[in-house]
């Protein structure tokens, strides 16, 4: 059984993001805190990339997966902020 939210929809994922910090997150990510963006656990999450089926583009370095937040954007359907005009 889901928890269910005020009109009947499910309750947000324990730990989930939200956009605001979605959008405060550096460069790439670990695998977790991409699982937490994508709204999953961290064991579906390893899963996943084991079976060659995580819903993001990830970066082999050595032992470390990392995770490009520009990535998640995309696959949860957030633009990237705009840069004012005339800031680097």
């Amino acid at each position: 059984m889901t928890a269910q939210g005020d009109a009947g929809q499910p309750a947000a994922v324990a730990g989930a993001m939200g956009l605001e910090e979605l959008l405060a997150l550096p460069a790439t990510v670990n695998v977790v805190t991409a699982a937490r963006a994508l709204g999953i656990g961290r064991d579906k999450a390893y899963g996943l990339l084991r079976g060659g089926a995580f819903p993001v583009r990830t970066l082999q370095l050595g032992d470390t997966v990392r995770v490009p937040t520009a990535g998640l954007w995309k696959v949860l359907g957030v633009e990237a902020p705009s840069v004012p005009e005339g800031r680097p």
